[in-house]
């Protein structure tokens, strides 16, 4: 997998990408060309990156939850994910390790980038999350978080908090680990599925 065109992605970078991520030097020199193919500025937009979700979603409203996952992964809030920052985000939702994906699971449900999550994070998170599952889907949910109010509460009372209280990034971390069930709660796993396409397109 040579070297054609590859002169963008600085031996820098590369070495920044292979240290930080699983993925090998091939992988990353495929994933470069994709996205300047996507992206031939070198910079995904809020608006490209919605697009892309849509793409994947064509029975579901994921304006909402791309939104957040883009400022989750917007590392230094100018409003566009460059390489770097794209592939973190891969790595991250796809093979990182579960205290890595919790650390950005914290930073998703950390909608105003306080240092810790209210009440009303978690419950506009899930009402996003519920934007992507569809109508039948949600018809086989448990009784008990069939609607985003309903999962917001089960996953609040996991953490044992008080309507006014707030959970820390430490307090997330530790709850998750230690209950599988709020992991289920929290988590959309479609990413995955969206990282699985990517790759076969590419293929």
């Amino acid at each position: 997998m040579g070297n054609s065109k590859s002169g963008a992605l600085s031996k820098e970078l590369l070495e920044d990408l292979k240290s930080n991520t699983t993925y090998t030097e091939e992988q990353l020199y495929a994933w470069y060309q994709a996205f300047l193919k996507e992206c031939p500025s070198g910079c995904i937009s809020r608006e490209q990156f919605e697009s892309i979700y849509a793409r994947f979603f064509p029975d579901a409203n994921p304006k909402a939850y791309a939104q957040h996952v883009f400022r989750s992964f917007d590392s230094d809030s100018n409003g566009t994910l460059d390489f770097k920052e794209y592939i973190v985000a891969l790595h991250l939702t796809s093979s990182g390790k579960t205290i890595e994906k919790l650390e950005w699971a914290f930073s998703l449900y950390d909608v105003d980038k306080n240092g810790s999550i209210t009440k009303n994070e978690i419950n506009e998170i899930v009402k996003s999350i519920f934007n992507m599952i569809s109508q039948e889907d949600q018809k086989n949910l448990p009784e008990d978080e069939n609607t985003p109010e309903k999962r917001t509460e089960k996953i609040w009372d996991f953490f044992g908090k008080r309507e006014k209280d707030k959970i820390t990034e430490g307090e997330f971390i530790k709850g998750v680990m230690d209950n599988k069930n709020i992991l289920r709660l929290i988590q959309f796993d479609e990413p995955q599925k969206i990282q699985n396409r990517m790759k076969q397109k590419k293929q």
